[in-house]
Parts: C-alpha cells; sequence; structure tokens
C-alpha cells in the first residue's frame, strides 16, 4: 500500500481509507463478522486510516469501529472522527464540541482521536447550520486547539464543505491541520480550474491552498456518494442516495452525468466507473488518503485493486477533460 505523509503532522496515511460513513454502510448496518473480516482484511493490505462520525447512524459507526479494532489490535490504526455542531450551540460551541468528543471516545473505547474534524459547511455569514468564518477562526479553533494541548485530539481538521472563498481563507489561517476536500470525476475544481459553465460548485484550486499550508487532504465523494457507479442499484445495507456535495444539484443528475463518462471503460482506459473514479483522485499529490464507502469486503477488494492498478495516465486524463466538456451549459 503506497503512504502518503499527512501535511506537516508527521504522519503517513495509506493512500485508500477505510470510510466508515453512512452510505456504504458497512459500519453502520452490517453484520459485526463482516465488518470484523473486512477491517481486518484492510490493515492486512496495509489500510492504517478510518473515518467515522458520530452522525453515522447516531453513534453506531464509531462503537463498531471501536469495538472491531479492540478485537483486532493493530498497532498503527490512525483514526478520525468529527463534530457537527446544531444551530442551539452558538452561545456554547467549545462547551458543545467537548461534549461531541467525549461522546465519540467513549463510543470508539478511546482516550484521544488522531483527526478531528468540524462537520459544518462554513460560510462568510453563518446561519442555519453553517458556522460562520468569524466562529470557526474565534471559537472552533481555539477549542480544537485546547483539546489537542490536552493530549485528546493529535490534528484539528475541518471538512470544506460552504463558500470557496470562505474555505480557502480558513486553509490559509494554518489553525487547521487537516481538510476533507470533495474531488472526483465530476467536480474536479479542487485541482484546477474549470470551464465556464460548467455545472458544479467551484472549488478554486484548494488542492494548491492546502499544499501551501501543509494541511492533509482526505479526499471524500470520491464516488460522488455511489452515482460513479454508473448504477442505481444501491446494496440493502446502503444509504438511500445521499445529497451531493459541490456536484449537481440532485442525485439522478449526477448518475445521469457519470453513465456518460462510459467512454473511459468502452475505450480501455479502466474497467469500471468505481476503478476509474478511484484512478482518478489517486493522481493527484495533494491528496494524502482517499476515502471509499464500503458495504461488503467485496467492495473493498475493489477498491483495493483500483489502488494497485496506479493513477489514470495522461491520455486517460485527457479523454475525461474531454467527456467533462460536455457538461458545460447544462443545469447544475
Amino acid at each position: 500500500m503506497e503512504m502518503r505523509d499527512f501535511g506537516r503532522s508527521g504522519i503517513r496515511l495509506s493512500l485508500l481509507g477505510f470510510g466508515c460513513g453512512a452510505v456504504g454502510g458497512l459500519m453502520v448496518r452490517g453484520d459485526p463478522a463482516d465488518q470484523e473480516r473486512t477491517i481486518a482484511r484492510a490493515l492486512e493490505a496495509g489500510v492504517n486510516y478510518f473515518d467515522t462520525a458520530v452522525q453515522y447512524g447516531e453513534g453506531a459507526s464509531e462503537r463498531n469501529l471501536g469495538r472491531t479494532l479492540k478485537t483486532l489490535k493493530p498497532a498503527d490504526a490512525v483514526v478520525g472522527t468529527k463534530v457537527r455542531l446544531q444551530a442551539t450551540d452558538a452561545n456554547r460551541i467549545e462547551n458543545a464540541i467537548r461534549q461531541s468528543l467525549q461522546g465519540s471516545l467513549e463510543r470508539l473505547g478511546r482516550d484521544h482521536v488522531d483527526v478531528f474534524y468540524l462537520h459544518n459547511p462554513i460560510t462568510l455569514a453563518g446561519g442555519g447550520d453553517a458556522l460562520s468564518q468569524r466562529q470557526v477562526v474565534e471559537e472552533v479553533a481555539p477549542a480544537f486547539d485546547g483539546l489537542r494541548r490536552e493530549g485528546k485530539i493529535r490534528i484539528a481538521g475541518f471538512t470544506a464543505i460552504g463558500d470557496t472563498d470562505v474555505l480557502g481563507a480558513i486553509i490559509d489561517t494554518g489553525m487547521f491541520g487537516a481538510a476533507q476536500v470533495t474531488y472526483n470525476m465530476l467536480n474536479p475544481s479542487a485541482a484546477g480550474a474549470l470551464p465556464a459553465g460548467y455545472p458544479a460548485q467551484d472549488y478554486a484550486r484548494l488542492l494548491d491552498r492546502t499544499q501551501a499550508a501543509g494541511v492533509g487532504v482526505v479526499a471524500i465523494r470520491v464516488l460522488a456518494g455511489g452515482a460513479l457507479s454508473g448504477s442505481a442499484e444501491r446494496h440493502p445495507i446502503a444509504s438511500p442516495p445521499p445529497e451531493p456535495i459541490g456536484s449537481a444539484l440532485t442525485y439522478a443528475a449526477d448518475l445521469a452525468r457519470a453513465r456518460r463518462l462510459r467512454p473511459l471503460l468502452d475505450e480501455g482506459h479502466a474497467g469500471s466507473l468505481p476503478e476509474a473514479a478511484i484512478r482518478f483522485a489517486m493522481a493527484h499529490p495533494a491528496i494524502s488518503t482517499l476515502l471509499v464507502g464500503m458495504a461488503t469486503e467485496a467492495e473493498f477488494e475493489q477498491a483495493l485493486a483500483a489502488i494497485r492498478r496506479g493513477p489514470l495516465p495522461p491520455e486517460a486524463l485527457d479523454r475525461l477533460a474531454a467527456l467533462q466538456r460536455t457538461f458545460v451549459g447544462e443545469a447544475r
């Protein structure tokens, strides 16, 4: 398994991370024996990063991950979890963060987590479930730093959802050592300029900003919540189609565009759309680890096989860019 530096943290992560979310569903609704067998296989293959959150199954993912790691006792597992603040927490941000982390630690059976992420959208003014830039800089970041100094977290992180300009400014502050960034074949804008009229949020080369700031990057939505499978069929333990992040406004529109990328398969650039999506994301050097959610051990093996094939070659990336240009001018 290829290992990459996680920003300037001194930690090295497996290029393939283990997504414990509700979209794939294994660590939320899976059978405990399947969970243990799949994580054991991941560890054997060299995976060392496991990404969970209290929101995944209302704590089920954290409990199941904690139980499985306690059984398997890996020496070098790196665990990330998240806090998502509610609007009612606006006047008690630090306390709410601490309470959320304490609950996560209890469910995981750990005295600390390696990475702790803010999982709210971040906008200039905030409102609703979004936090303002000021709240993040003046309240969230200091609270995370206090937890770091107490040894309860190693790295402070955030999920890069919200206003692009604000996300870039948060990265530039250097207050966070990790960021979860949306990056996939339907929206590659975290790495390069989008054509005018492209139907997606423009992330304005956020990966350039993370590299300059020494921020470790976890690539999320690599399969666009499953749309980049090209199939509407979902495993019985997977979630219903999730709301897109940064790409189309509906999952159906993401799925329709994903199917228009099939020439990559017909022309021999990849064996499947999920393989192409994984090999696309791993091609960018700013990506420390990429997350793939899964429902079965077989889906893990497919992701692992894609990683082992290596990044898409230049001719495949050129063909992908040509296919992406056909989306220009369409409604998001």
